[in-house]
């Protein structure tokens, strides 16, 4: 079983039952999340005021009663609690009732009674005086801020309640038709009950099915199987930091030109730094050259004329190993 939603007491006379209470039933039908049809995103929505058109925090919202004269009521937690609900943790027996009396229509939810630690003996007592009694025992609990009537009844052994309507909550029927003069004939009569009488059986809810959920859970087997699925999108990170200026107004440029606007302005950097390096290379190459030009000229100067006979032997030995260096390729 799923865990408890209230914890209180029957009170059935002098005798107290601790109870816990759980929700009989379940909603099976198929959940869908509001997406953004182009890339999966979640749809969420944001608490805002209509006036000041602000995001309001869930702790700032109240509850608010429009008067029939367009005023407004302002009712906070503080007032909540401070209302007389002397049922808030107990569902205190108030009648016995045969379980005819009491029309379907005034049955809204299903709640499943648990006995509370040591509250076992007095649960079962009450249990099996209301089976032997084939009777139901009306009752009032506070849930969720609300009082509510209840049926208290036993089917499967287990304690059950049926939060009930008030009866200036069930609608009265006001239809036109009812104050016409309609009249069947006793043939047709006697038709629609033969064929009442050759539909009936005992009622056994596990032979109905649920035909659109079953024919939902196979589109999605059907979809899934055919690969017609996405991973789930991955949200943005409230707390990343927000896009500078300068990269909003390129992106908003690259969507208007159709371009890249973080291609084009490398682009514009590009050739400054080519034309940079060239004039740096060519500099420090004309340098060194004029350094030994005028190194050549000083020791041209210095050196004698009879030295220049040398140089010339020098070349020639400089020569040979090349040739020699073909002959063996």
């Amino acid at each position: 079983m799923p865990r408890s939603i209230w914890r209180g007491a029957v009170s059935f006379g002098l005798v107290s039952i601790g109870v816990k209470l759980y929700s009989a039933t379940e909603d099976k039908d198929v959940r869908f999340h509001q997406v953004h049809a182009t890339d999966g995103g979640r749809i969420k929505y944001k608490r805002v005021c209509s006036i000041d058109g602000e995001e309001v925090e869930y702790s700032e919202i109240a509850k608010g009663y429009e008067l029939p004269d367009g005023q407004l009521v302002i009712l906070t937690d503080e007032d909540f609690e401070d209302l007389p609900l002397s049922s808030r943790r107990e569902i205190d027996v108030l009648q016995f009732v045969d379980a005819e009396e009491i029309d379907p229509i005034h049955f809204e939810k299903t709640y499943y009674l648990e006995p509370d630690g040591p509250a076992t003996r007095p649960y079962v007592l009450l249990r099996d005086a209301l089976v032997n009694a084939g009777q139901v025992a009306i009752t009032k609990i506070a849930l969720r801020q609300r009082e509510s009537l209840a049926a208290l009844r036993v089917r499967d052994d287990v304690l059950v309640l049926h939060t009930m309507r008030w009866p200036d909550e069930i609608r009265r029927p006001d239809f036109a038709f009812l104050d016409e003069d309609v009249t069947v004939r006793p043939q047709e009569l006697q038709m629609a009950e033969a064929l009442i009488s050759s539909m009936s059986g005992a009622f056994d809810p596990t032979e109905f099915t649920d035909d659109y959920r079953e024919a939902m859970t196979a589109l999605l087997e059907a979809k899934q199987t055919g690969g017609e699925v996405q991973p789930v999108p991955e949200t943005a990170d409230p707390g990343a930091a927000v896009v500078d200026l300068m990269s909003a107004l390129r992106r908003s440029v690259e969507k208007a030109r159709g371009g890249s606007a973080d291609d084009e302005a490398p682009a514009k950097r590009a050739p400054a730094k080519k034309a940079t390096a060239p004039r740096k290379a060519a500099a420090e190459e004309k340098a060194p050259a004029k350094r030994t030009t005028a190194a050549k000229k000083t020791a041209a100067a210095k050196t004698p004329a009879t030295k220049t006979p040398a140089a010339k032997k020098t070349t020639a030995t400089d020569k040979a190993p090349a040739k020699r260096t073909r002959r063996s390729a």
